[in-house]
């Protein structure tokens, strides 16, 4: 009897595609692989570690399917997932919490606010617990995420996933964010969602805009106040920006939407290292 491996559509068909990161990176997520095997004592993978790290720089970057991937480099889709697994698992220790951010801040920020606004991550539909990650501003299923960013538009801080349809002031206020900040003497600007955040107005802490009513309607000041005010919350957009770079946030399919707290901040890691370099 004759065996022929060959499958029956033919042989696989490879292609290059370009991934926009830099060396700097690429070694950040080497090294924390490389310690992670020495950790758990593991001797040998079936490819070398920065072959590892650049497969799952292409899952994270390009949203790159672990089947297609494990097929050019001849291993399983279950390593590939692994890998991408274990490595967001090794960058999300390094994401700084937010206490040490605020401690950070007050030293290097003394006169300058920081910047709070929360992002949503479009999910599938989950199969339990639609309501709770049902987004009313975009009609369709997301998680919700704060991000605490300076006025250059660098990354400090980004909190633990929630659905969407948790608003994002009530999501801050379980933070307990204005104590916090209060405790640093600091000060944030928010948007407008975020009137009613501050539980001490005799000594505040959040800086937002005014909103109009039907009593009430916007002076001119009030009116140039918001205008300056989203003016500085310019550096919010950019650092969302350089978040949603990597395209595995696109939507999150099943599997991820489980991982979303740990994902988002293995990728905070790497989106500072990628700007910083």
């Amino acid at each position: 009897m004759t065996n022929n491996d060959v499958p029956a559509e033919g042989r696989e068909l490879v292609y290059q595609v370009h991934l926009p990161l830099s060396t700097k990176t690429l070694t950040l997520l080497t090294r924390a692989i490389r310690t992670y095997r020495q950790h758990v004592k593991s001797r040998w993978r079936k490819l070398p570690d920065h072959h590892t790290a650049l497969i799952v720089l292409a899952v994270l970057r390009h949203d790159q399917r672990p089947a297609d991937l494990a097929t050019a480099y001849g291993v399983s889709a279950q390593s590939v997932l692994r890998w991408v697994q274990q490595s967001i698992t090794i960058l999300a220790r390094q994401a700084p919490r937010l206490d040490r951010v605020l401690a950070r801040a007050a030293h290097t920020h003394t006169n300058d606010p920081l910047l709070l606004d929360g992002t949503c991550i479009p999910t599938h539909r989950p199969q339990h617990g639609e309501k709770r990650s049902w987004c009313g501003k975009h009609k369709a299923h997301h998680q919700r995420v704060i991000t605490l960013t300076d006025q250059h538009g660098h990354l400090l801080w980004i909190s633990a996933a929630t659905g969407a349809g948790l608003h994002e002031a009530t999501q801050a206020k379980r933070l307990h964010i204005p104590a916090r900040l209060r405790r640093h003497h600091l000060a944030i600007i928010c948007d407008r969602a975020h009137t009613r955040l501050d539980d001490q107005p005799e000594q505040p802490t959040v800086i937002a805009g005014r909103r109009a009513s039907r009593n009430h309607k916007l002076t001119p000041a009030e009116k140039q106040v918001n205008t300056l005010l989203a003016a500085e919350r310019a550096g919010n957009e950019h650092a969302h920006a350089h978040l949603k770079n990597w395209r595995i946030l696109t939507r999150l399919r099943h599997g991820w939407r489980h991982h979303t707290t740990t994902l988002l901040r293995a990728l905070l890691v790497l989106t500072n290292t990628e700007i910083n370099r």
